[in-house]
């Protein structure tokens, strides 16, 4: 289970190493424990999920999931994904985040996979044209370079959403607050979060 101790990991003034290893060196061991364990924590919750999905649609990848630094930083957040297996190489991504504010589950665009996505941009777009606004009246809606700590308005409080030019796009999701992420069973409220929006992720590929 996630807790409110796994997001106040990320609550730090720097990352990198380097910075680290100038003003607080002592510190490092340490850190790299905190992460190791909590990204341990974290990928154990990811891989329940993906055993619940699977039970249920085979359609799923093994999920993605980034690791707990990059060779020069320690991670601001933890990252993982879901497609399908079909799908593998698709920008489109069903993606988890774990910051120092919340947990969050949306459907999203992989900018970094772009250049290889056999479906473009657009394409992506075409779950707006399918968003019942009844049915994820609840969700939060934004644009894709909102920042990850803002606040974002729900599908009922945004109306129609509109893109701002070509470049431009929307994800949709859910969040628990740091403060009530140990009164929930993570795995299941991810799960539950990926199969409700499965049905916006299959209109990203209908021709």
């Amino acid at each position: 289970m996630l807790t409110s101790r796994h997001c106040d990991l990320f609550n730090r003034p720097f990352f990198q190493f380097a910075q680290l290893k100038k003003y607080a060196p002592e510190t490092i061991p340490q850190l790299k424990a905190n992460y190791k364990a909590a990204w341990q924590d974290w990928q154990s919750v990811i891989g329940q999920v993906a055993q619940r999905l699977a039970r249920d649609n085979p359609q799923f990848a093994p999920p993605h999931i980034e690791r707990w630094c990059n060779g020069w930083q320690v991670r601001a957040h933890f990252f993982a994904y879901f497609k399908y297996a079909q799908y593998s190489d698709a920008a489109a991504i069903l993606s988890v985040l774990l910051n120092r504010r919340r947990l969050t589950v949306s459907l999203d665009w992989h900018c970094y996979k772009a250049d290889v996505s056999p479906i473009a941009l657009p394409q992506y777009n075409r779950w707006l044209d399918v968003l019942e606004a009844e049915r994820y009246a609840a969700f939060d809606i934004w644009h894709g370079a909102d920042d990850e700590y803002a606040d974002y308005p729900t599908v009922a409080q945004s109306g129609v959403p509109v893109l701002n030019g070509k470049d431009d796009f929307f994800c949709i999701g859910r969040h628990i607050e740091r403060a009530d992420l140990g009164k929930t069973d993570s795995a299941a409220w991810i799960a539950d979060t990926v199969r409700a929006l499965l049905p916006l992720y299959e209109a990203c590929f209908d021709d």
